[in-house]
């Protein structure tokens, strides 16, 4: 059976519909994920990065579109491959394909409402609750190369969302590493064992108490992605990654990754490299200032002499600083932010109130906290960097004059102290997503120890992840980026019960009122014409599982 897609024409359909013509009629949900697949379906998302998927199989008898399809489906449910039937009932997916991938159907012994599919083979006997196996999906996953996947998705995923224009003028990119922890089995393949500390931070077994109880060995995976992001952090993309043992160096990874972008999308569209410490290589920095004009901010070290060189410089008497204004606290824990001057402002009237009624004399203003940048343009003592940085020093002063002193490197000669401090803070929200990978995607949930099905488990939630980003902003529903799982899940509940009515492979989507009124409303001659039609579907709906077997 070939795919047929279903065009969104409901000026057709009606017009169709007033004439008797109809092919099927369908009470179904209304949900986000079938706007969701409908909207991969209609740019043929689906289709590019079949086209090109890295299949373990010579002879393809289910499309590798509802593949990727099912695993994408799977992964917003949060859901098993023994969940796969269930996850198909209660979401959108087959909504969006439409009624030749999948039909409701009363199962002929429980009569409950289920779904009938044709399927892609004339294996089975029985009747299909699902457009293809469970199984299917797992042992495929299974035997998909590691190797062969991570390239599939550091090439194909860029060059999609760049098609779908996704992509931030600003080109403002982060890169970053995380840990994945896995149960204590060693069958688990390529896994490492290493030694963390409270904060899940690895630390040297030599250099530590191992009895004290804040040290734990955990064994762990890493995962170092590339993410595009904009300025307002309501894009969140994952254009590349890859998953290695936890002792593995992310830093020639990711820059590996950085070089498949660039060849996958071309030049241009990357222009600024958010990195940490742990980045910090200056051969590719520079390179990639050099080979693709890839400008990229990172702290540097103290022990560097590009570090110390700018200390000295801040000792000199005519060393300017400029004020920088960090954003203001909202929550009273952020002591290290200023609060708003307004707030500020508010606080010491009524303070100076409460201390008049008392016959106190008036509180003085407190201190904000503060910070000063100091800038330097072509540092050139970082011997590993072969061209010049522009350093900026970061002077936080807290409430009690304590003062820290912090060094932003860039390769950057145009940006401004401001510019670099407040593209370097940008970098902080990829915590914020990673945690909200492990917590609300279940991205560390690995049920099988295989390698493969490690991968396979990482890459589909962060394709997941980044097709539902990517369409809520097109949907101009950015607003719901940042939340978490829990809260974007609610817009995979039904939101509106309507009537799917399908004519010459188009369809729309009818209320039940609006329905009602218009076949109320047909002619004598329409309304005879579509009367044998409607009792046809009737009985199909009884009718397409007559060998049904549980899901």
């Amino acid at each position: 059976m070939d795919w047929v897609a279903f065009e969104n024409d409901r000026k057709f359909v009606l017009e169709g519909l007033r004439h008797g013509e109809v092919d099927y009629v369908e009470h179904v949900s209304e949900a986000a994920e079938a706007d969701l697949f409908r909207h991969l379906v209609s740019r043929d998302v689906l289709t590019r990065l079949a086209e090109t998927y890295p299949t373990p199989r010579e002879k393809e008898e289910v499309p590798i579109w509802l593949y990727l399809a099912s695993q994408i489906s799977l992964k917003l449910h949060d859901a098993a491959y023994n969940a796969f039937p269930y996850v198909l009932r209660s979401g959108g997916l087959i909504t969006a394909l439409g009624p030749n991938v999948g039909r409701k159907a009363v199962h002929p012994d429980t009569a409950d409402v289920t779904l009938a599919c044709a399927g892609f083979n004339d294996k089975n006997t029985n009747g299909r609750q699902t457009p293809c196996d469970q199984d299917f999906l797992r042992k495929f996953a299974r035997d998909t190369n590691a190797d062969r996947l991570h390239d599939w998705f550091n090439r194909e995923v860029p060059r999609c969302l760049r098609s779908l224009k996704l992509f931030d003028a600003e080109g403002l990119f982060l890169g970053d590493a995380s840990y994945i922890f896995v149960p204590d089995n060693e069958n688990y393949e390529d896994s490492v064992k290493l030694l963390f500390d409270e904060h899940n931070h690895p630390v040297d077994s030599k250099k530590v108490d191992l009895a004290d109880k804040r040290y734990q060995w955990r064994r762990c995976y890493k995962v170092v992605s590339l993410i595009h992001v904009n300025r307002s952090l309501d894009l969140f993309l994952t254009v590349a990654a890859r998953v290695v043992p936890g002792n593995r160096h992310e830093c020639p990874i990711l820059y590996e990754l950085v070089d498949g972008f660039v060849k996958a999308v071309d030049r241009g569209w990357m222009k600024i490299l958010m990195v940490d410490r742990g980045l910090i290589d200056g051969a590719n920095i520079g390179r990639l200032k050099r080979d693709h004009q890839v400008d990229t901010v990172v702290p540097l070290k103290k022990n560097m002499d590009a570090y110390q060189d700018m200390l000295g410089l801040t000792r000199l008497k005519d060393f300017a600083w400029e004020p920088y204004q960090p954003p203001y606290a909202t929550r009273r824990d952020q002591t290290d932010r200023p609060k708003h001057p307004t707030l500020v402002k508010r606080e010491l009237k009524r303070q100076q109130t409460l201390a008049k009624k008392k016959g106190l004399p008036p509180p003085q203003p407190l201190p904000q906290p503060q910070t000063l940048l100091g800038i330097a343009r072509g540092v050139t003592s970082w011997n590993d960097c072969p061209v010049p940085l522009t350093v900026v020093i970061n002077r936080e002063i807290d409430r009690d004059g304590k003062v820290d002193d912090w060094i932003l490197g860039t390769t950057s000669a145009t940006f401004s102290a401001g510019q670099i401090r407040s593209n370097y803070t940008l970098r902080t929200a990829i915590e914020e997503r990673h945690r909200q990978y492990k917590c609300f995607w279940d991205l560390a949930r690995m049920p099988s120890r295989k390698f493969s099905l490690v991968v396979c488990q990482v890459l589909f939630v962060l394709l997941a992840y980044t097709l539902l980003q990517g369409h809520l902003f097109l949907r101009q529903r950015q607003e719901m980026n940042p939340r978490t799982r829990r809260r974007l899940l609610q817009l995979l509940n039904p939101t509106l019960e309507v009537v799917a009515v399908s004519y010459q492979q188009r369809f729309c989507l009818l209320s039940l009122g609006e329905f009602a009124t218009i076949l109320l409303e047909l002619e004598e001659e329409a309304r005879a014409k579509l009367l044998p039609k409607m009792k046809q579907i009737r009985r199909d709906v009884y009718h397409l599982l007559q060998n049904a077997r549980p899901p």
